[in-house]
């Protein structure tokens, strides 16, 4: 059974304030509590449902929850029969870059876009994520969902992007609305793949660093491309290109 500070605690979690204090994040669902379960995070605490802890015995730190209780503290309107409090990556080691495409995120406000973008990179085996300190949190509730486990096997890092390119020795694309057809660029195995925020693209101390600007042409009347799909879009031509 709940206790009513478990509750409260466990709602502060929302905010990131709360969270960065904390260490913590709150992850939800059974797809997602499988993968944590695989990976290296270490789990605090699990409430879940007594269908799911009966398929996962000899877990520790789990509280059986009733499916009213576990809406009191889910983020989301159908709860799916899970909710965890997991401990944050303390510090995340970006590797060597050389050899491999990273894809870099300029300010990307929206968590689902970030989520979206975060799963997309671990389809096309993208190991590595520079992300603006202005990008949305790795570890907000609706990121994380999106990801649905990604997040374990992408690393993201925050930083100035700025001193981070101006150390860089790599070649660097920026998706732009007047770049070159993606479509005529042929397969990398080594770049960083600037993608801007969804409004106003890449912002201007950025742009001197980007030494080769790409585009997807636009056959309708649309604006302009969510960013996680351009992001797929760009990959699968950088990746998979003949």
């Amino acid at each position: 059974m709940l206790s009513r500070n478990e509750v409260k605690y466990i709602q502060t979690l929302r905010h990131k304030k709360n969270r960065d204090e904390e260490n913590v994040f709150v992850a939800e669902g059974v797809k997602i509590a499988g993968e944590l379960l695989q990976s290296g995070f270490n789990i605090q605490k699990i409430y879940a449902v007594k269908s799911w802890i009966d398929q996962h015995p000899g877990l520790k730190n789990v509280v059986e929850v009733s499916e009213n209780e576990l809406k009191r503290i889910s983020n989301f309107e159908t709860p799916n029969k899970i909710v965890a409090i997991v401990e944050k990556n303390r510090s995340v080691q970006i590797p060597s870059l050389k050899g491999k495409i990273t894809l870099m995120l300029d300010g990307i406000q929206d968590p689902g876009n970030l989520g979206t973008i975060i799963r997309t990179a671990d389809w096309f085996g993208i190991e590595n994520i520079i992300a603006s300190n202005d990008t949305a949190d790795l570890y907000n509730p609706k990121v994380i969902q999106s990801t649905m486990g990604s997040f374990a096997r992408v690393n993201v890092l925050y930083t100035g992007l700025s001193t981070f390119l101006s150390g860089n020795n790599i070649t660097v694309i920026g998706a732009t609305l007047d770049g070159d057809n993606v479509s005529a660029i042929k397969k990398m195995n080594e770049c960083i793949i600037i993608i801007g925020n969804e409004g106003k693209g890449i912002r201007k101390e950025i742009e001197p660093f980007v030494q080769k600007k790409i585009s997807i042409p636009k056959t309708g009347n649309a604006e302009s491309l969510n960013a996680a799909v351009a992001t797929g879009i760009l990959l699968f031509q950088l990746k998979l290109a003949t």
